[in-house]
């Protein structure tokens, strides 16, 4: 996209200092395989009211996972802007995989469109979480804007089936008990 490295340079220039670097690699690492989200769901699989969102989670999850790293970056192959531009320092080291769409964002924003399903409260926080994940793939230099952009519609979609998949199961069985 015309507009990605135009970005990309921008928070390069302007955002980039000592003081987020940390911040950024930080929330890059929670990020990674979903680590943050899948520790996030775990527990609440031991509580019956929170059960449902947990498996929700884990299943959106999956599911952004298996389309994005498995399909996806396979069918479209592009390179990361660290792989292009070289001469820009990386604060980590650089992934060795295709960079469209972003992992971490879709892992992120399904887990977090799945919270805000069940908690809109929590569901805030986990977005704003989501948000500097999302945010810090392109701050590290390891994804384009269209990337995280993609990840972030990814991981909404993939959310999104999962919850429509789980209330026609939920309707279907109370229809069936009703009758």
């Amino acid at each position: 996209m015309p507009f990605d490295f135009p970005i990309l340079y921008f928070i390069q220039e302007y955002i980039v200092s000592p003081i987020l670097n940390n911040v950024m690699i930080i929330a890059s690492a929670l990020g990674e395989y979903g680590v943050i989200w899948f520790v996030s769901a775990i527990p609440l699989l031991f509580f019956k009211k929170t059960r449902i969102c947990g498996i929700l989670m884990i299943c959106a999850m999956t599911l952004a996972f298996l389309v994005g790293e498995l399909c996806i970056k396979n069918i479209v192959c592009r390179p990361r802007p660290c792989h292009i531009d070289t001469a820009v320092k990386m604060l980590v080291h650089p992934p060795g995989s295709y960079s469209f769409p972003s992992g971490h964002t879709s892992s992120s924003f399904a887990a977090t469109t799945v919270i805000m399903y069940f908690n809109k409260k929590f569901g805030i926080l986990a977005l704003v979480c989501a948000g500097i994940i999302a945010f810090s793939r392109m701050y590290l230099f390891v994804h384009f804007p269209s990337d995280v952009f993609a990840g972030v519609l990814l991981g909404v979609l993939s959310a999104l089936l999962v919850i429509f998949i789980y209330r026609k199961i939920s309707l279907n069985k109370t229809n069936s008990l009703s009758k």
